[in-house]
């Protein structure tokens, strides 16, 4: 299992499992397909801090398409958007991103990337002067997307600040039933005071991977979330798009 260490309202960085064989060559053909992919960065909380939460399709070739965005920035100020782009993979299987908009519209971001996993994912971080945002990405793999009716169990951690700016970290069991509709429980850490108890809410997905979640612990306000479903429709990253909020986490089988 891949395991996502997160930081209080800063970022999910991966840990992927897999060892590459020391002989194992690269090309820009080996980064092929549709990855799901997170960054961010830290600053003083709650603000100059950032994650931002996307998907976009590699050629195989050289080139990005099909790229989009969603960003939480300063403690709750959200932005959407698209790209395209390129990339290069070197025989190490080093390689960069380049994004023609990111980032409420920077224009260009660059990242430097690895490959790992067996080229099922990357970790990354923003080459950009005055931009220290390290993140990771996960292939989508072979999935059929949107609601196919089949009940699926993930846990979730969701780290960030709510909307008093006080840190908050959300661990639990999700249960989506295939049809729209998520059940689950969570334990909540807000600022050190410790709840737990139901979870309810509903999902959308569409046959793009993309989607979104809205998920209300008991006690607590309804959250709302944009996702890409990466690892073959067993993995789920997630921001959440309420203002004033800044949420984003992961939820795996």
């Amino acid at each position: 299992m891949r395991l996502h260490t997160i930081s209080v309202a800063v970022l999910v960085l991966a840990t992927i499992s897999g060892v590459r064989p020391a002989s194992a060559a690269c090309t820009d053909a080996s980064f092929k397909g549709a990855y799901g992919y997170l960054h961010g960065r830290q600053g003083g909380l709650p603000f100059d801090t950032t994650v931002v939460v996307g998907q976009f399709t590699a050629d195989g070739k050289g080139a990005l398409s099909g790229g989009s965005w969603t960003l939480i920035q300063n403690g709750g100020t959200n932005g959407t958007g698209t790209f395209t782009g390129k990339y290069t993979i070197a025989k190490n299987c080093t390689g960069t991103l380049t994004f023609s908009t990111e980032d409420n519209g920077n224009t260009p971001a660059h990242f430097n990337i690895v490959l790992d996993n067996g080229n099922q994912g990357f970790q990354m971080i923003q080459s950009d002067s005055q931009d220290t945002q390290p993140g990771y990405g996960v292939a989508q793999g072979t999935v059929t997307c949107g609601l196919p009716g089949k009940k699926q169990t993930l846990a979730a951690n969701i780290v960030g600040l709510d909307p008093s700016g006080f840190p908050e970290v959300i661990v639990g069991q999700l249960i989506l039933d295939g049809k729209g509709n998520i059940s689950g429980t969570a334990t909540i850490s807000n600022n050190g005071t410790i709840s737990k108890g139901p979870v309810t809410g509903t999902y959308t997905q569409q046959t793009s991977c993309l989607g979104t979640a809205q998920i209300t612990p008991k006690g607590f306000t309804a959250m709302n979330f944009n996702t890409v479903d990466v690892n073959g429709g067993k993995e789920l990253l997630l921001i959440e798009t309420d203002t004033s909020t800044f949420r984003s986490g992961t939820a795996q089988q």
